[in-house]
């Protein structure tokens, strides 16, 4: 397999299919659009709809039923970065190498513009329930399924509930700021996104109860690994490399998992939550009893993970 080959075509095709969901630059609003799509469209990993489109594979799934969904979740992820840029937040004027939304379009646009991607992710996923594929058999159900799960992972018990933490741990002083509160922050900020792509691929080819809950595990593990290692590189790399400004964790004075562990210690759990994953990834679509030579495999999953989580930009 050349990894960079099918990476580079996977990149290509999600670009494809967020371009078809995103909305026509017109109107007396068209300025929001514009920020909306400037903003989705400025590159980047799509990590997150491929690992929605990856699960979705390996379980089985076939036709175009989770297109709509992978298009709202980068809208969704991209909303929370527009917000994170903010100056009342981590302040950034660089993302994905270029001006960040509120450096090109203005603060007040900026705001409005996350606020756009957000609900117009949920138009965009609700689009699913009309497709053919939502018709044939338990579709709709494995939709509304999977709808209840973007939901839930976006929200105050998921991605919001994370960055409430890691905004007030801003302002606490460093030796309160536990680990416990840290890997909450992680679980939530970072991992929840990851796991309901994860889930959400699995829901829509027809995974059981028990395997999204292995899945989600899995999501826990690649999220607190990609956080550790973004926040190892926030003080080894640079601009240059990483197309966003480095050493804003100092700069904020957050308390991370390195500041907490040492650099040695953090990379030892980078290693250790990556093989995890990958041998979770190994079997978690096989049911009960199937024989090993049975078990779906997908390997350029297994491969995606462990380059997206040992990454040096």
């Amino acid at each position: 397999m050349n990894f960079e080959a099918e990476l580079q075509e996977r990149v290509s095709g999600i670009e494809e299919i967020l371009r078809q969901y995103l909305p026509v630059e017109e109107g007396y609003q068209k300025t929001v659009l514009e920020a909306m799509n400037y903003s989705v469209l400025a590159g980047g990993k799509r990590l997150r709809p491929m690992l929605m489109q990856e699960v979705f594979r390996l379980f089985g799934g076939k036709g175009r039923l989770a297109e709509p969904f992978m298009a709202a979740m980068e809208m969704i992820h991209t909303y929370s970065l527009v917000h994170d840029d903010l100056p009342c937040m981590d302040n950034d004027e660089y993302r994905r190498g270029r001006k960040t939304t509120h450096a090109v379009y203005g603060e007040g646009m900026a705001v409005l513009a996350g606020d756009a991607l957000l609900n117009y992710a949920f138009e965009t996923a609700c689009k699913a329930f009309s497709m053919p594929e939502a018709a044939q058999g338990d579709g709709l159900n494995r939709c509304a399924k999977a709808m209840a799960i973007l939901a839930g992972k976006a929200g105050i018990y998921g991605m919001i509930g994370g960055q409430t933490a890691d905004t007030e741990a801003e302002e606490l002083p460093q030796e309160q700021v536990t680990q416990e509160l840290l890997l909450f922050i992680h679980e939530n900020k970072t991992a929840a996104l990851i796991q309901s792509s994860m889930m959400i691929g699995a829901v829509l080819a027809g995974a059981s109860d028990g395997q999204l809950k292995a899945l989600e595990r899995i999501g826990s593990n690649i999220g607190l690994a990609f956080q550790i290692q973004d926040d190892i590189l926030d003080l080894t790399s640079s601009l240059e490399v990483l197309g966003k400004q480095t050493g804003s964790d100092l700069k904020n004075h957050k308390v991370t998992y390195v500041s907490l562990n040492g650099m040695e210690k953090s990379a030892q759990e980078v290693r250790r939550l990556s093989e995890e994953a990958i041998a979770g990834l190994a079997c978690v679509a096989a049911q009960e009893g199937t024989p090993q030579e049975e078990i779906r495999r997908n390997d350029f999953l297994e491969k995606l993970v462990e380059d997206l989580i040992t990454r040096k930009k």
